[in-house]
């Protein structure tokens, strides 16, 4: 796949003015969003996503289009895991509605920045390094389990990274509008807004570990990894906003995303033997017997899984009222509840 570094500085320029135009018109006056906005605009990124899926097949080959959707489609699940732990950030933190906007904004680009710059350490590695998909095979292994067997019940607020940033920063209990710091007898304290955001920027942090390796499993083009990921972060602040409420009910999203990360793993696996160059494997040569899995097979795969977690999720905890509540009224605790 042929990407000039003007087609780069094209996507990445407009990247920004979707950012800087979201900001101006949605997010810069504190207000909650209705429920229409949000799915107006959910629906917006979406179709856009979908377009440029189709543009990229069209343009440059299915294969490549293949790759593109069953990346947009991992990383999309692997986006509304983050907004379940983003929710409880904003309980654990008691974020007013009203500025939980600007929080997510300022959380979606500290994602976009930060997975930028692990797509660009990966795509060096991957050109450089063969036997690094034996490690992002690894990786993605036990992140599987780790995702399969994991829970969000840790107060976010209070945990030993909070704890730390606290014992170093003069900190006020009350909120001062959508302030990040505040001036109180001569003396700057940092508000409850900047440690939110402190909090979810760490969170964004140990999500990109998550993705970057997972979508490098399914595309080793940079620019189909980043595109992806862009559009994937496109609309999830008005995604938080449209099902907040139903996300207490995916009760099996974690364990669906266990399932597709553990299958991209042993795909990377089996990539890493096809292309293998380690010495102690095989004498150095590709184990070309072993079969690499085509892009067509990932993306079903992908989709029904998810499919099937959604429904069982939805079937569980049908008629269960109680998990139907706004962003803010949800109570760490109650993960656990709805998990049984």
């Amino acid at each position: 796949m042929q990407v000039t570094p003007l087609i780069w500085i094209i996507t990445i320029a407009v990247t920004i003015a979707f950012f800087v135009y979201e900001f101006f018109a949605h997010v810069r006056k504190p207000h909650e969003p209705t429920i229409g906005e949000s799915a107006r605009w959910s629906a917006f990124y979406i179709s856009l996503a979908l377009l440029f899926g189709v543009g990229i097949g069209a343009v440059t080959g299915w294969t490549y289009g293949g790759e593109y959707f069953a990346g947009y489609l991992t990383e999309k699940a692997l986006s509304i895991d983050n907004l379940f732990v983003f929710l409880l950030v904003m309980g654990a933190f008691a974020v007013p509605k009203a500025y939980q906007q600007k929080v997510l904004m300022v959380g979606i680009i500290i994602a976009l920045i930060l997975r930028g710059v692990f797509i660009a350490v990966g795509a060096t590695l991957i050109e450089n390094f063969s036997w690094i998909f034996y490690l992002f095979g690894a990786l993605l292994l036990v992140l599987a389990y780790r995702q399969a067997f994991s829970n969000h019940e840790t107060d976010p607020a209070n945990n030993r990274f909070m704890r730390f940033v606290r014992r170093h920063l003069a900190v006020t209990d009350e909120y001062h509008g959508d302030k990040l710091t505040v001036k109180t007898n001569g003396k700057r304290f940092v508000t409850p807004m900047l440690l939110t955001i402190v909090a979810i920027g760490f969170i964004d942090l140990i999500f990109a570990v998550d993705s970057i390796p997972a979508i490098y499993g399914l595309t080793s083009e940079a620019y189909i990894v980043f595109t992806a990921n862009v559009f994937a972060l496109m609309g999830l602040r008005q995604l938080y906003f449209l099902i907040g409420g139903l996300l207490e009910r995916l009760v099996y999203l974690a364990q669906g995303l266990a399932v597709i990360l553990a299958f991209i793993g042993v795909k990377l696996v089996f990539h890493a033997l096809h292309v293998n160059e380690l010495p102690f494997i095989n004498g150095g040569q590709p184990l070309l017997w072993v079969p690499e899995i085509p892009i067509s097979f990932s993306l079903l795969f992908i989709g029904a899984t998810i499919a099937v977690a959604t429904i069982l999720s939805l079937l569980k905890t049908r008629g269960n009222r109680s998990t139907i509540e706004t962003p803010t009224s949800i109570d760490p605790s109650t993960r656990k509840e709805h998990s049984k």
